[in-house]
């Protein structure tokens, strides 16, 4: 059986510098992007209109063809799906940035739906059975559950590996982690993805598969500190990647054929999900190696944690007649 990367000896941690300046291009002026336009989100988060129709006549017309018409029509990033059969759909739209989320306003979107409908099909071709009005106060709700989610994970992986490992890898795998956030949003922003519940799903499925795979390496660069017990922390931790790339290769490279294929035969409505997965694969892989690692590096030698790394303390000769401990670092 093919294994591949079997014998890895690849030094990560001397690159470091430049991986650092790789993210930084990326990131930076992501971030500062955002901070002066902002995201663009959808309708579920600014408020908009529902509207119920029904298709009538010989001719099936599918969402594609009505998501089609409403774009042409004005109504940019409309939302169709089926309700009931197939016959039955459910447009949720928007006019303008923000929708105002009251009757007056879904009153004026279903016109506007309507004119495109006819624009493109003919009047005779749907009939209107309802309107509803999509305020942004649910929204805003899912927003915030959002951010409680990922600062909770942040919470429970400084738990976990404060008393798996030691505090010092729950702080490498936090930073890690706000790494590929920052990174994600910054991707969004450069490919203008509108920002539904869809995309914060894959924003909160690309949290835990970095935290996975960040605790993988971290499993096993505890094992190789008492294994190799004079090592310094920096050979370990490249010991420690080599030794997991074949599981990291075979488990990124099936997730990216998975999210390649969204991509390529996806419809519209799934497509924004499949590349924040595509994107969050790659980064949350990056952070594992070049983020996390690194991060726990600085802090070894900036607070030694000797007693993490099953290293007895090494006495060393007293220069004023008083014996001092001094942990056994690389």
């Amino acid at each position: 059986m093919i294994r591949f990367f079997a014998n890895a000896n690849y030094d990560f941690i001397a690159v470091r510098k430049y991986a650092y300046a790789l993210t930084a291009v990326i990131m930076i002026p992501g971030l500062v992007l955002l901070a002066i336009t902002g995201l663009n989100y959808s309708i579920e988060f600014t408020g908009g209109a529902q509207v119920h129709i029904t298709t009538l006549g010989d001719k099936v017309i599918g969402a594609g063809e009505i998501r089609s018409a409403l774009d042409a029509g004005g109504l940019k990033g409309a939302e169709v799906q089926n309700f009931g059969s197939a016959r039955e759909f459910k447009i949720i739209a928007r006019l303008g940035e923000v929708g105002a989320g009251t009757q007056e306003e879904s009153q004026r979107i279903a016109a506007a739906v309507q004119q495109a409908l006819t624009q493109r099909f003919g009047e005779a071709a749907y009939r209107l059975e309802g309107r509803d009005a999509v305020g942004p106060k649910v929204g805003g709700e899912l927003r915030q559950k959002a951010l409680v989610a990922i600062l909770l994970s942040f919470v429970a992986t400084l738990v976990y590996l404060a008393f798996r490992f030691e505090f010092r890898f729950g702080v490498a795998a936090v930073v890690a982690t706000a790494h590929d956030i920052l990174t994600t949003l910054a991707f969004i922003k450069y490919m203008n993805l509108e920002v539904s519940l869809v995309v914060v799903a894959a924003i909160l499925t690309v949290v835990g598969y970095s935290l996975n795979d960040t605790i993988i390496i971290f499993d096993r660069t505890r094992e190789n500190l008492h294994k190799y017990k004079r090592d310094d922390l920096g050979g370990i931790l490249n010991r420690s990647i080599n030794e997991t790339l074949p599981r990291s290769v075979l488990t990124h490279g099936t997730t990216i054929a998975t999210t390649l294929a969204l991509l390529v035969f996806a419809g519209e409505v799934i497509r924004p999900f499949a590349w924040v997965m595509t994107f969050g694969i790659f980064t949350g892989t990056f952070s594992s190696i070049y983020i996390a690692g690194p991060i726990l590096l600085w802090i070894e030698k900036k607070w030694p944690g000797h007693e993490a790394r099953g290293v007895k303390a090494r006495v060393a000769p007293a220069t004023h007649g008083t014996p001092s401990a001094r942990p056994l670092l690389g």
